[in-house]
Formats: structure tokens, sequence, C-alpha cells
């Protein structure tokens, strides 16, 4: 790739993600080229102008590439001009594939901020082998889904290093402004499609993986559906994002790779503030899973986002007030053993490490800041990285890297909030 025009180049940078992601690369300290890309010239220009005026710095110059996920003669140039792709036009399900193909065939790393779990577990299933055979990594999930499940999963692999880690529970938790929380169309409408064709990842999953994933002899607890976590005191509900299953992609990708000696659970969850939240929270989204399953439910939660969200979707994107008001938490609480000697099915972990993830709003001040370091990590940090080539998660891409460390020295903050032995789940 030394011969490439540009380190990054940055697909899609018109769309309301696209343009946080032009910024934080603005603010890169190291010397990196790159480019910006997407379809209208004019829009483009539009967003290095703006950029500009946010950043304090003269990024009218920097170069534009007119890239369509329609054309792959044009997919095709930027491709063969970039060492890595950002890739910031979803939803995936529909516009990803035309952009990983080219990168595989024209040499370039692809990230993606996918949360889309039938697109990412595709992509894997038709172009791992492709991937490795043209020495490119592609890394979908690499902004709020998934990176801070994994720094999590990450971070107690770490402090279980001379112990076995058997589960991991993770509780988010959103904390806003009077302006309350603004959700991306884009990601709206992803989970709208993802929740119709959710019966895809059976099927999906029986060709991605020969075998089952291994079972964890020491399970934890199984908890209700809705209930009070004494760790976080607030009610819990099982979360729906990509983090559980990009999570267990990593695992397996860990276990095969002999990062991990024997398999971990992992079960996120969503926090509400009160019992009757967590109810209103049920309400909506038994209401949004039926609708979801009908084209003309689809078509209604797509015309009618700020209706049906109660004003939390909107096609113009969150406020600028939203986004400034809005941080998340993320409570990661490990079981396993304070040993690496074998134990039996049925004692349990006597050692439960807790961990708390801090950072600012998460899908464009988070993500952006994830998808960046990424790259940078790839672009400086390649020989350090377990892998070079294939499709793959942020964690089986990263682990070993200064991932963690990076993303502490800017806007998330990771900590041990306590480590104990003979803890019980």
């Amino acid at each position: 790739m030394a011969s490439k025009k540009f380190d990054l180049v940055i697909f899609g940078a018109t769309g309301f993600t696209g343009q946080y992601v032009v910024d934080e690369v603005s603010r890169v300290e190291q010397q990196i080229t790159w480019a910006i890309a997407g379809r209208n010239m004019a829009k483009l220009q539009k967003v290095l102008q703006e950029a500009s005026s946010r950043t304090g710095k003269n990024l009218e110059e920097i170069p534009i590439i007119i890239a369509d996920t329609s054309s792959k003669p044009s997919l095709d140039d930027m491709a063969k001009q970039a060492r890595v792709v950002l890739n910031c036009v979803g939803p995936y399900r529909f516009y990803g594939e035309p952009v990983v193909k080219a990168c595989i065939e024209h040499g370039a790393h692809h990230l993606d901020i996918s949360g889309e779990p039938q697109y990412l577990e595709t992509m894997q299933l038709l172009y791992d082998k492709k991937a490795k055979e043209n020495n490119v990594l592609v890394i979908g999930a690499a902004g709020f889904d998934s990176i801070p499940a994994e720094a999590g999963v990450m971070y107690l692999q770490d402090k279980f290093e001379k112990g076995r880690l058997t589960g991991i529970e993770s509780y988010l938790s959103m904390q806003h402004g009077p302006q309350g929380v603004g959700i991306n169309f884009a990601t709206y409408e992803s989970a709208v499609h993802g929740i119709s064709h959710a019966k895809e990842l059976i099927s999906l999953r029986k060709s991605l993986y020969s075998e089952p994933m291994p079972k964890v002899e020491n399970k934890l607890p199984k908890r209700p559906k809705l209930f009070f976590s004494e760790e976080v005191k607030k009610w819990c509900l099982p979360f729906m994002g990509s983090d559980k299953s990009v999570v267990y992609r990593t695992i397996r990708n860990h276990l095969a790779s002999g990062v991990m000696k024997s398999p971990v659970e992992f079960f996120p969850y969503i926090c509400l503030p009160s019992y009757f939240s967590a109810i209103k929270f049920i309400l909506f989204g038994l209401i949004f899973n039926f609708m979801s399953q009908f084209s003309f439910g689809r078509w209604l939660l797509l015309k009618f986002p700020q209706l049906f969200t109660l004003g939390y979707v909107r096609k113009g994107g969150p406020t600028k007030a939203q986004i400034n008001s809005t941080t998340f938490t993320m409570t990661f609480v490990g079981h396993g053993f304070d040993s690496t000697e074998s134990t039996t099915a049925s004692e349990k972990p006597n050692r439960q490490v807790t961990v708390r993830l801090t950072a600012p709003e998460p899908g464009y001040v988070t993500t952006s800041t994830c998808l960046v370091q990424c790259a940078l990590i790839i672009l400086k940090e390649s020989g350090s990285m377990r892998h070079s080539s294939g499709v793959l998660t942020p964690g089986a891409a990263f682990f070993g890297t200064s991932l963690l460390q990076r993303l502490c020295q800017l806007n998330i903050k990771i900590e041990t909030v306590s480590d104990s032995v003979d803890a019980k789940p």
C-alpha cells in the first residue's frame, strides 16, 4: 500500500456522522494524508468550509473524491487511492457491501461503524477468505457499536490475566440534559430493517460457524427480562444492539487464536431510571417490533420517526444542544476465578471485578473518536496487531494494541471500580 495517495479517505463525509469524523481527523496531530468522498461536490466543499470554521483549521484544500455506492468504477477509484477507507454510509445492509468489495479488490483496509449483525456477519461469511488473500483488513462496528463493549472486555481480560474470566455483564446508562437524547435516523432505519429480517441470522450463523460456541462451565445466574441491578442501582433490560453478537465473534476468534483458553459468557443490558420508564420502554419495543414485521408498518416508522419515538429520532439528526449535553456510562462486571486451576461446573466464581467506562455522546462524538483511533492503529501500529488481514471484529483486530490507551488519552475514560475475591455473582 506504499503507492497509495491517501492514508485515509472518509466516505460519506456529508452525512451527519461523517461530518464529525472529518472534524476528528482534522485534529489528528500525526502527519497523515487524507481526503473526503461522497456523491455531491458542492456538499463536500461545504463540509470542508464548515469544518474549517468549527476547528479553526484551513481544510478547504483537502482533496475531494466523487464516489457513489451505485457506481462501481467510482468506488474502485476511491479504493485505489486509499490505504484505509472510513465508511460512514449506512444503512450498511443496503450500501455496505459494494464498498467492502471495492476495498478488498484494490487493497484498501475498510473500517465502518455498523451496528447491523446481519451485515457484519454476512461480510465475514462472504469476504473473509478474499480479504486474507489480498492482505486487507475489513473491520466493522468500529464506533459506539461496538468499541466501548469491546474495550470493556479487553480491560477485563487484562485484569484476569493471572486468573480465569468466565462471565461479563455490561450495563449501558445514558445521561442527558433537558433537551433529551437525539438518535441518528440512519441508526433508527437500520434497527427497523434489522428487526424485520432478524430471522436471517439463524441460517447465516449456521453457514458462518460449523461448530457451536463452546459451553461455559461456570455459568452466571440467569437474569429475568426486567430486573433491578444492585451493581448500578437501576432497572435493566437486555440490550438489543449488536454488542452481544460482536463480542461473541471476538471470543470465537480469541479461542481459535489462543488468546483465550476457555469461553466467556457476555450479557449486555440497558439501564432505565425507574420501573415506570422500563415498562414504557418495553411497550415501545413491542410496538416497534410488531410494526417492523410489515411493509406498511416499516413505512410508517420511517416516514414519521418523530411521532413513533416521541421526538427522540428526527431526520435532520439531533440538535447540537442534545449532542453536547449527552454522555453515557457502561459498567462491566467481570466474574471469574483468581487462579487458573481447573474447576467443576458447580463451583461459583470467586472473583468479581467491576469496571466503568464513561464517554461523551455515543452516536457522533464517541463514534468518530473510536473510528479514527482504529484507523490510526492500522496506519501506525500494524506490527502490534495480531491479524494483518481478514474480516474481523474490533476486539479481535485491536487486542494487544494501544487502543485502550489512545481512547483514555482523549475523551473516553475507563477505570476499575472494585476488585474483590470470594464475591458471588
